[in-house]
């Protein structure tokens, strides 16, 4: 059986409100019927008193036992929003004794706008789940709606099937996690590799190969491997010549996690406070450049990407890089607008991710020219339009076990931003405050 919380606390008192109240109206009954000499009283007070020692003591017992227990949960890797998939939580092979039933609890706080967000950006997680007697593991449903940074604890907790008491048990392990956006898909960008010397020389017979071998990675053509030399140290080791050039590109990403939130939250005097909407158009972004990259990458491995944001840069030739990427990328959020120079004369195009958020990008547009420049943005829903749109519905976090920030229930005016590239592709994307049943976080 598994019960969501909503709220998260530190305190833990080993015995219950029911366990209170039960234990207070013991003593009541006890004191009266003492005082009135009503032998059915004391044999009914004194009864209830009797159990809840037992329980009590039976409880204490087996958590001094239980002091040692190592219970490890895991989430699945990497952790996507909406996946629908379980947390796995291991280590549970402990005796449990009768009318007891071991529980294990996950709580902790979730960071859509990253770690370095105050305490008011971020929800509060609690979720609990009972362990099946005799069985050593169990299984949580961790999700979330949206990109960010999870930072939470597990424990367990010994109770009895009256509900009287709950008692703390075992280690408690902290773990942080970042939650990568839920996917979205689009039309798949085209790229064609630049064409290098391999297939235009062709070397006289007489002529000495000249090559260095380094480890394989991945992306290499299996025709390169040196397999015997793979097979004197038990690693792939690829031959590369120097005389020839494989097709390659680089391709120049930027993505523009730049807002300006001070006359937004002027009038609340909460300059750090950032819109739900506004992170909600932030992940979508997120997601875009995501699929953009992965998408070119198998359509071709000799693909470099040269990311750039607000929080530094990356370097992705192959799917680890990439990997590494993303979870770097899910805790990124809004930075504000900072003075940027021209961009440096290349002869490839541009391709820039960004938001409604992002005041400055008729500017830096400007700043490119004259590279050709390829525009991702993602903007606030127009009621009048009829476009596809991402909707995030505020009533998915309650079903997830997540609590929200009241500020985010206020909804800032967003508007579109209009600005021109040599290509834009539009993204739209709203927040559904309304509290209906849904099944995703977003349609």
């Amino acid at each position: 059986m598994l019960k969501r919380g909503f709220i998260l606390t530190r305190f833990n008192p080993i015995i219950t409100p029911l366990g209170a109240v039960v234990l207070f109206v013991s003593l009541i009954m006890l004191i009266r019927s003492l005082l009135s000499r009503n032998s059915y009283e004391i044999v009914i007070s004194s009864t209830a008193l009797l159990l809840l020692l037992v329980i009590a003591v039976i409880g204490i017992w087996k958590t001094k036992k239980f002091k040692t227990l190592e219970s490890n949960w895991k989430t699945p890797s990497p952790l996507t929003a909406c996946n629908d998939e379980q947390t796995i939580v291991t280590g549970l092979n402990v005796s449990v004794p009768l009318f007891f039933r071991l529980h294990y609890y996950l709580q902790g706080h979730f960071y859509p706008d990253g770690l370095a967000a105050e305490n008011k950006n971020r929800c509060i997680v609690s979720l609990e789940t009972s362990v099946i007697r005799r069985e050593t593991s169990a299984q949580i449903p961790l999700e979330f709606p949206m990109a960010g940074v999870f930072h939470g604890e597990g424990f367990c907790k010994l109770r009895d099937i009256f509900g009287f008491f709950s008692f703390p048990c075992g280690q408690t392990q902290h773990r942080t996690v970042n939650v990568r956006s839920a996917p979205c898909f689009g039309k798949k960008t085209q790229i064609n590799a630049q064409t290098g010397a391999e297939d235009k020389r062709n070397k006289p017979a007489a002529d000495i190969e000249r090559y260095y071998m380094r480890e394989y990675t991945p992306g290499d053509r299996y025709r390169d491997i040196n397999w015997k030399s793979s097979e004197k140290i038990d690693s792939l080791i690829t031959r590369i010549s120097t005389d020839n050039q494989e097709k390659v590109s680089r391709i120049e990403v930027h993505f523009r996690n730049f807002a300006s939130f001070d006359s937004e939250n002027k009038k609340r005097k909460e300059t750090s406070l950032v819109s739900l909407e506004s992170l909600w158009l932030l992940d979508r972004a997120k997601a875009r450049l995501t699929y953009f990259i992965r998408s070119l990458l198998e359509q071709n491995s000799s693909f470099i990407f040269d990311v750039r944001s607000a929080n530094g840069s990356w370097e992705i030739s192959n799917m680890d890089e990439l990997e590494l990427f993303l979870d770097a990328l899910a805790g990124i959020s809004f930075f504000p607008p900072q003075y940027e120079t021209a961009i440096k004369p290349g002869a490839g195009d541009l391709y820039i991710f960004s938001t409604a958020r992002d005041k400055t990008l008729p500017a830096f547009i400007t700043a490119c020219n004259p590279r050709p420049v390829t525009l991702f943005i993602v903007q606030p829903f127009e009621v009048n339009s009829k476009v596809e749109t991402e909707t995030l519905h505020i009533s998915d976090f309650g079903q997830m076990g997540l609590t929200i920030p009241a500020g985010w229930l206020k909804r800032p005016k967003i508007k579109p931003l209009g600005v021109q590239a040599n290509k834009v592709e539009m993204f739209y994307a709203q927040v559904a405050f309304s509290y209906g049943i849904t099944s995703k976080a977003f349609k």
